[in-house]
C-alpha cells in the first residue's frame, strides 16, 4: 500500500529517531574533545583544518565548466588539497556525466550539433523547463558535442576548443584529484521520474572511481544512499537552495529546514549553503551582521560549506570589489570559520586562505614597493575628499597625493580635475551658468575651478567617481556624496600628522595656461604652501614628490626646490630611447607610467612585455604604475578578474618601484602577502606571464596583430621654458580659445598621421 506523503515522513522520523538520538549521544561525548582541538588551531572550521577550496566545475570562471582543461588548471593553480567539483547529469542511456545543468543547451553546442532536434519540456521541481536534456542523449550522441561557456559575461575565446563532455569515469582518471571529487546530485526526483536511478550509478562507479564527497538538495536521495557506501563513505553534504524554496521530498521551505540541523544531522556530515544564509545583504547590497548559522551547525556536528564565490560578479559593496576581502569574510573573522568555499575561481580561494588568512596589519612585509594612493581612497570615497584622504591612511598607502587646482581667486587646493563637473555636483548649481570652453585643456565645455573662488568651491558636494558605471558597477553608493574637499595646505598638514606616511605626492598640471592667461602662479603657490606648513624643513620626515607631465614644470620647481621631481608620462608606450631617457634624469626622479606601457594588450588579453620599466630602472630611475583598481571589469582577463594577482604580476613579477591605487588597503594587504616569504612560491602566487592565455585560446580566436609600436622619444620630452606669470586679472579672459604656445606635441597626433601614412 503506497503511504500518502504525512504516512511518509512519520515513518522516516520513526525510522531514524534512535539514529538522531545515537547522534546527539555522541555530539555530547565528542564536544569536549572538538572544542579542545579547534582551540588549539587558528582555524575555526569543525575539524580545526584550513577551509576547503572547493573547484566549481574545475576553474570555470575563466575555461568552460567541466572541461578536462578547467579540472586541470584548478589542479596546477590551486592548493594541493583543492577538491574538483562535478554536477552529476545522466544520459539516456544511464551514463554520467560531469556537466552544469540539465539543459545541455546551457553550455554547450547541442543546438548547433542536432538544428534540426526539437527542444523539449520537462517538470523539474515541479516548473516546465525547455531544452536539450541530457536524458534524451545517448553518451554516443554527444561525442559531437563541445563545452562552451556557461555565462555571457565570461570569455567566449576558449569556446572553440572543442573541450568534450566528460564522464565521471574520464575526469577521475585523466585528472586523479588528490584532494577530492565532490559529486552533486541535483535532481535525483527529476531522474527517478524517468525511470534512470542516480543513486544506483553512484554506487556502481564507486567501485573504480574514488568518491569523496556527495551533495543534494533532496532529503530522500540521502534517506536512499545512507548506509550503502559503507563506513568508509563519501562525505554526506546537504545542499540548501533558497530560503523559501521547497524541498522536493518534505514538501518544507529549506528556512524550515534549516531550523532543525539536529534532524539534517541524521544523514549528513555537512550543510552546502548560499553566502547570503552566512552573511546576508541588505536591499542596497551592504552587508548586515552576520548570522549564527556556522556557529549553531558547528554545534549540531555539521561541517558547513558556502557557494556562490565568483571574482566576475557583483559583490557586497562592503568589500570594495575585492574579491579576497569576501573570502576572508567567511574564514577569517574572528567569530567563525566556514570549512569550504565552492569557488568558480579557485586561485583566488587558495591564496586568501593561505597567503591572506591570519595576517595583521603589523605583519613582516615580503615585498617592498610604494603604496600611491590615486586621489586618495578614491574608489570608496569621492576623490581628493578629507574622508578619501583619512581613508588611504588608515588602509596603509605610503603615499597620498594631491592634485593641486587654483581656485579664481589664487586659492591652492586638491581635486582630481581641473573640471569641478568630474568631481563635484557642480553642475546642479547656480554655478552651471560659468560653464565655458577652453580649448587648451578640453573641446568639452567645463566648469574650471578658476572660474570660481575657493569660498563658492569649498560649498560644492563631492561626487564619487564611477568609471565603470555602463556595467552597472557602482562605487560605495552611502557615500557617493561624502566628504569635503580640502586645501592644499589641510592635505599637507593631514599627512604630517600622520606616522605611517613615507611621502605626499603633489601634482601640478596646466600650468602654462594659469600663467598666460589668468595670471595665476601655481609652482609658487605650491613652493609657499610647503614652506608655510614645514615641508622646507630638511628634518621633515614626511617627503614630498612633485610630478607633472610636463618638463619644464619639474625643471622649475628643480631650480627651486630640493625636492624629489616624477614625470608622468601620459601616452602608452613601449619602449623609450637612451637619449629620451637621459633628458628625463636631468629634471627626474622617477617615471609614472601606465599599465599598459608594461603589457600590452588585445581584445582584454595580455600579449607581451614591454622592456619600458627595465631601461628605466637600469638608469636608476624609479618606476610607478598606475592605474590600479578592483573592478575586475579594468583588468586583463590574465589576472583571472583578482585585483590582488594584477598587483602580484606588476610588483613580484615586473618589478616596480609603486603602484598608483585607487584602493590602497588591496594593495598595502598584498605587501603583507605570507607566500612571498617562502622558498618555494605557491603556484597560485607565482606572477602571470604576458601571453600565456593565448596559448589556451581557440586558434580562430586569436586576437589580431598588434599595432605598431610606439617609441618615446627625446623629442617628446623637450619643451620650451615656462612663460613668465601674466599681469592679467584672474577674471578677464577665462574663455579664451588662443594657443597656449607649448612646442610638445602629444604622441597621439604623431600616432594618427603614422596611422594615416599605413592606410594611404
Amino acid at each position: 500500500m503506497r503511504l500518502s506523503r504525512q504516512g511518509y515522513l512519520r515513518e522516516v522520523v520513526m525510522r531514524y529517531s534512535t539514529v538522531l538520538l545515537c547522534g546527539v549521544v555522541l555530539i555530547q561525548l565528542f564536544s569536549a574533545q572538538i572544542d579542545a582541538q579547534r582551540s588549539r588551531s587558528r582555524w575555526q572550521t569543525l575539524s580545526g583544518d584550513p577551509p576547503l577550496v572547493i573547484a566549481r566545475g574545475g576553474f570555470s570562471g575563466l575555461l568552460p565548466d567541466s572541461s578536462i582543461d578547467a579540472y586541470g588548471f584548478a589542479i596546477q593553480t590551486s592548493v594541493d588539497d583543492v577538491v574538483l567539483w562535478c554536477d552529476v547529469q545522466l544520459t539516456k542511456d544511464g551514463v554520467g556525466i560531469c556537466f552544469p545543468d540539465l539543459n545541455l543547451a546551457n553550455a554547450s553546442t547541442i543546438d548547433l550539433v542536432y538544428p534540426n532536434h526539437k527542444p523539449k519540456s520537462y517538470p523539474v521541481n515541479g516548473v516546465t523547463r525547455q531544452g536539450w536534456f541530457t536524458i534524451d542523449f545517448s553518451l554516443g550522441d554527444l561525442q559531437n558535442v563541445s563545452l562552451i561557456r556557461g555565462i555571457l559575461s565570461r570569455s567566449d575565446r576558449f569556446d572553440g576548443n572543442g573541450y568534450a563532455i566528460s564522464t565521471i569515469q574520464n575526469v577521475a582518471e585523466k585528472i586523479s584529484p588528490q584532494g577530492g571529487f565532490w559529486l552533486n546530485v541535483q535532481h535525483d526526483a527529476f531522474y527517478e521520474q524517468q525511470n534512470l536511478s542516480i543513486s544506483s550509478f553512484l554506487l556502481s562507479v564507486s567501485r573504480t572511481v574514488s568518491i569523496d564527497f556527495i551533495s543534494s538538495p533532496e532529503v530522500n536521495f540521502f534517506m536512499k544512499i545512507v548506509g550503502q557506501f559503507g563506513r568508509n563513505g563519501p562525505t554526506s553534504v546537504f545542499r540548501f537552495l533558497r530560503k523559501e524554496d521547497f524541498e522536493q521530498t518534505t514538501n518544507q521551505t529549506y528556512s524550515s529546514i534549516l531550523s532543525n540541523l539536529t534532524f539534517v544531522k541524521t544523514f549528513a556530515s555537512g550543510i552546502l549553503v548560499p553566502k547570503s544564509y552566512i552573511l546576508p545583504l541588505d536591499d542596497k547590497q551592504y552587508l548586515l551582521p552576520h548570522t549564527s548559522l556556522v556557529q549553531d551547525a558547528h554545534k549540531a556536528g555539521l561541517q558547513v560549506y558556502v557557494s556562490g564565490f565568483a571574482n566576475d560578479v557583483d559583490i557586497a559593496h562592503n568589500y570594495s570589489f575585492d574579491p579576497v576581502s569576501e573570502y576572508l569574510s567567511f574564514v577569517d573573522n574572528g567569530d567563525f570559520s566556514v570549512d569550504g568555499m565552492l569557488s568558480d575561481f579557485p586561485l583566488t580561494a587558495s591564496s586568501s586562505i593561505d597567503c591572506f588568512s591570519h595576517i595583521g596589519r603589523n605583519a613582516t612585509k615580503h615585498v617592498d614597493f610604494l603604496v600611491i594612493s590615486k586621489n586618495g581612497a578614491s574608489g570608496d570615497y569621492p576623490g581628493c575628499t578629507n574622508l578619501a584622504y583619512e581613508k588611504a591612511i588608515k588602509d596603509g598607502a605610503d603615499v597620498i597625493d594631491c592634485s593641486v587646482q587654483m581656485s579664481n581667486d589664487g586659492t591652492p587646493f586638491c581635486a582630481s580635475s581641473i573640471d569641478l563637473g568630474d568631481s563635484t555636483m557642480v553642475a546642479q548649481t547656480p554655478f552651471r551658468n560659468r560653464q565655458t570652453t577652453v580649448s587648451e585643456i578640453s573641446s568639452d565645455g567645463g566648469i574650471y575651478t578658476f572660474s570660481l573662488t575657493w569660498p563658492e568651491i569649498q560649498n560644492l558636494t563631492p561626487a564619487i567617481s564611477n568609471p565603470y558605471r555602463s556595467y552597472d558597477m557602482l562605487r560605495n553608493p552611502n557615500e557617493r556624496n561624502s566628504g569635503n574637499l580640502i586645501l592644499l595646505s589641510q592635505f599637507l598638514d593631514l599627512a604630517k600628522n600622520s606616522t605611517s606616511l613615507s611621502s605626499v605626492l603633489i601634482s601640478v598640471e596646466n600650468v602654462v595656461y594659469l600663467r598666460e592667461k589668468l595670471g595665476l602662479d601655481l609652482i609658487k603657490a605650491v613652493l609657499d604652501t610647503l614652506t608655510e606648513t614645514g615641508y622646507s624643513n630638511v628634518n621633515t620626515t614626511t617627503k614630498v614628490m612633485i610630478q607633472s607631465t610636463n618638463s619644464s614644470v619639474l625643471l622649475d620647481f628643480k631650480k627651486q626646490s630640493k625636492y624629489v621631481t616624477v614625470y608622468r608620462i601620459e601616452e602608452t608606450i613601449s619602449d623609450i630611447l637612451d637619449s629620451a631617457i637621459q633628458d628625463i634624469k636631468k629634471f627626474a626622479d622617477a617615471v609614472v607610467i601606465g599599465k599598459s606601457s608594461v603589457s600590452t594588450a588585445t581584445r582584454s588579453f595580455a600579449t607581451r612585455q614591454t622592456n619600458v620599466v627595465e631601461r628605466l630602472q637600469k638608469s636608476q630611475l624609479l618606476v610607478y604604475v598606475e592605474i590600479f583598481q578592483n573592478e575586475f571589469v579594468s583588468q586583463k582577463r590574465d589576472f583571472f578578474s583578482d585585483p590582488t594577482v594584477e598587483i602580484n604580476t606588476y610588483t613580484y613579477g615586473v618589478g616596480i618601484n609603486g603602484t598608483i591605487t585607487e584602493f590602497p588597503f588591496t594593495a598595502a594587504r598584498y605587501k603583507r602577502n605570507r607566500c612571498l616569504g617562502r622558498e618555494e612560491i605557491p603556484q597560485y602566487m607565482l606572477p602571470i606571464q604576458p601571453g600565456s592565455l593565448l596559448g589556451v585560446v581557440s586558434p580562430l580566436s586569436l586576437p589580431p596583430a598588434e599595432a605598431p609600436s610606439l617609441i618615446f622619444t627625446d623629442a617628446d620630452v623637450t619643451e620650451p621654458h615656462l612663460p613668465p606669470v601674466s599681469a592679467k586679472s584672474p577674471t578677464s579672459s577665462t574663455n579664451t580659445g588662443a594657443p597656449i604656445g607649448q612646442t610638445r606635441l602629444p604622441l597621439s597626433i604623431f600616432l594618427s598621421g603614422f596611422a594615416s601614412l599605413l592606410l594611404t
